[in-house]
């Protein structure tokens, strides 16, 4: 089950089944089992710096943080992934940088924040083009405008 919750704020500006069909695509896409668990939420950057302070000892805002937290549900069988957050504020600043729709930065973010929920990271070089090359990939198939910033 792919549960969206969005701060109330913020509930004019993107839907939760966008997020819910957007995750859906990018499973697959990459040929993934068509019921994923995990859960996204849209906040504020007092909510994504708290959490960032909390469990990476980075005392600041960012655009989106997973939480990779992978089991099998053993009643329904389905894979439960994990959890992400997405700044909204931020992701409305970055896409103002870029030029493209808030809700094509969400996407990107989403997209993003998947992939480290699947496994990808970008600690050394060689993982960072791996995950770059797969997002890449995603974002041209989902057809996201937003391109993500080094």
């Amino acid at each position: 089950m792919i549960t969206v919750e969005i701060d109330q704020q913020f509930k004019q500006a993107i839907s939760p089944e966008v997020l819910s069909d957007l995750v859906k695509a990018v499973f697959a896409h990459l040929q993934l089992p068509d019921s994923p668990g995990l859960s996204i939420k849209i906040s504020d950057d007092t909510a994504i710096q708290e959490l960032n302070r909390s469990y990476l000892g980075i005392d600041a805002p960012t655009d989106v943080l997973s939480f990779p937290l992978p089991f099998e549900d053993p009643e329904s069988g389905s894979q439960y992934y994990g959890d992400m957050i997405v700044s909204y504020p931020t992701a409305a600043a970055q896409a103002q940088s870029g030029g493209h729709p808030i809700e094509d930065e969400i996407k990107l973010l989403v997209v993003h924040g998947l992939l480290h929920l699947l496994g990808y990271n970008h600690a050394s070089e060689a993982d960072k083009k791996e995950m770059w090359a797969r997002q890449s990939e995603l974002l041209i198939a989902l057809k996201i405008k937003a391109q993500p910033t080094e």
